[in-house]
């Protein structure tokens, strides 16, 4: 594990900016983003759906109550569609995404967690062969050995859960693994526990949310209530847990993030609003819930889904406050969200960025405004497109050429601060003393600077020229 820690150092030993760029109008980060939370949301279904059936099966066992027997039946269906077949396609639609958006980031959590996505790639066949296995096997074998089945299936989706959340969590708040680039330390980083036990909570809150569903489907009254009234306190169970889960992981936070979204003044209003979202989601949520579990008998379908709306409303909110919080980085005080290490930056400014980044820099030889041009798609088209997404043009139009080059060169000083005193030779920076940006600093010669400010003011005036420059 320790030579494959060592090893994610030379990952980006081009700057991490030597790949083909993939522009998309829409971003790449929106498109990440989009295929992310539709696979969180299924996945943490999974991982709830199948404790949720466990238990709802084994009450039915110990009763001997046919009713909850069949609600079990009828969620196993649910649970291999939604996880072995939706979950499945949408994770790998993640992998496909990531590789193309941010390649660099991809190739360095594979080098340094080898062994933990090999792990969790173990417990997720266990997962798919249980799942499968239980529902084949619905009144073929005797009803303790079910049981057995599908616990073991909530065993293994749990532990993909406990494996990937100490990936994801590394690159919020890698911790003392900047300094010891250790497998352990990355993965048991100051934000795991926090966000494992906000996670859990998410996990049990969407199982009581969808099996609500198929238990509404029961026509017998008297049967269905009861299963109501469960479901409705695993909600507010997985609720409270939630909040809880959240409110530690926001205490876990180096202050520089928590400006980002947190204060009067957020460094970033938009993620300051998100949170908002995220925190009034959950109140209303959680009013809902407690309308189940205490008159199960009023809820009914439009508050069934008023409850999973809100349910997703939070998940989705959170994980686009957490993605946010990075900023600037896609692996914090390491890797910048263009890919660059902060440890490649005075290379880069020696030698130039265009001198490692091969793709990008195909043709920059032709003009100056070539070399701009080479110079965006190496450090800005990961976040900025030309005319969608965080459109550049649009940046552009209303700065005079004076001041583009002043802001250009506040980003190079930037890199500077980064570079110099904050930067030690065991690879830890550290950027609370930083007037913390919300963009990578610009790094490379003087020369580069200039020719990608003669780039963008030629977008300023013309879209023309622009559509010859995507050919």
């Amino acid at each position: 594990m320790v030579k494959f820690s060592q090893h994610l150092i030379t990952v980006g030993k081009g700057g991490g900016v030597d790949y083909p760029i993939w522009n998309l109008a829409m971003g790449g980060g929106v498109l990440i983003g989009i295929v992310a939370i539709t696979h969180v949301i299924v996945s943490h279904f999974a991982v709830g759906g199948g404790f949720a059936i466990a238990v709802i099966e084994t009450l039915a066992v110990r009763r001997g109550n046919p009713a909850w027997r069949a609600l079990a039946k009828r969620s196993s269906l649910m649970l291999i569609l939604v996880s072995t077949v939706f979950g499945a396609i949408s994770g790998v639609g993640i992998w496909v995404t990531i590789g193309l958006v941010q390649p660099v980031a991809t190739s360095a959590l594979i080098h340094n967690y080898v062994w933990g996505w090999a792990a969790e790639w173990g417990f997720f066949i266990l997962e798919v062969v249980t799942a499968l296995l239980y529902y084949a096997t619905w009144d073929k074998v005797r009803p303790r050995t079910h049981l057995v089945i599908i616990w073991l299936y909530f065993f293994a989706a749990y532990m993909s859960l406990v494996i990937i959340q100490g990936i994801i969590s590394f690159m919020l708040t890698p911790g003392r693994w900047l300094e010891t680039h250790s497998f352990w330390d990355g993965i048991f980083n100051p934000s795991y526990v926090p966000g494992l036990v906000l996670r859990t909570g998410i996990c049990l809150f969407l199982a009581g949310a969808y099996l609500t569903l198929a238990a509404l489907r029961e026509r017998d009254r008297l049967a269905r209530a009861p299963m109501v009234r469960l479901l409705g306190w695993f909600q507010v169970a997985g609720i409270l847990l939630a909040y809880g889960g959240y409110r530690w992981w926001e205490h876990v936070l180096p202050g520089s993030v928590r400006a980002i979204f947190l204060g009067g003044q957020a460094l970033l209003p938009a993620l300051a609003t998100t949170r908002h979202l995220a925190l009034w989601a959950l109140a209303a949520y959680l009013l809902v819930a407690m309308f189940a579990a205490l008159v199960p008998r009023y809820h009914l379908w439009p508050t069934a889904v008023a409850a999973m709306l809100a349910a997703f409303v939070f998940f989705g909110a959170y994980e686009r406050l957490r993605e946010g919080a990075r900023k600037p980085f896609v692996i914090r005080d390491f890797m910048f969200s263009n890919g660059i290490l902060v440890s490649d930056i005075g290379k880069l400014d020696e030698h130039g960025v265009l001198a490692t980044a091969v793709w990008a820099a195909r043709g920059s030889a032709a003009s100056q405004e070539a070399m701009g041009r080479a110079v965006f798609r190496a450090e800005c088209a990961a976040c900025h497109t030309i005319d969608g997404y965080l459109s550049i043009r649009k940046l552009v139009a209303p700065v005079d050429p004076d001041m583009l080059n002043g802001i250009l060169g506040t980003l190079r000083e930037e890199g500077k601060e980064y570079a110099g005193g904050t930067y030690t030779h065991q690879g830890h920076v550290s950027t609370d003393k930083l007037d913390y940006p919300l963009m990578p600093p610009l790094v490379g010669t003087a020369a580069e600077q200039e020719a990608l400010a003669v780039y963008l003011l030629t977008l300023k005036s013309s879209h023309v020229a622009e559509a010859s420059h995507a050919q």
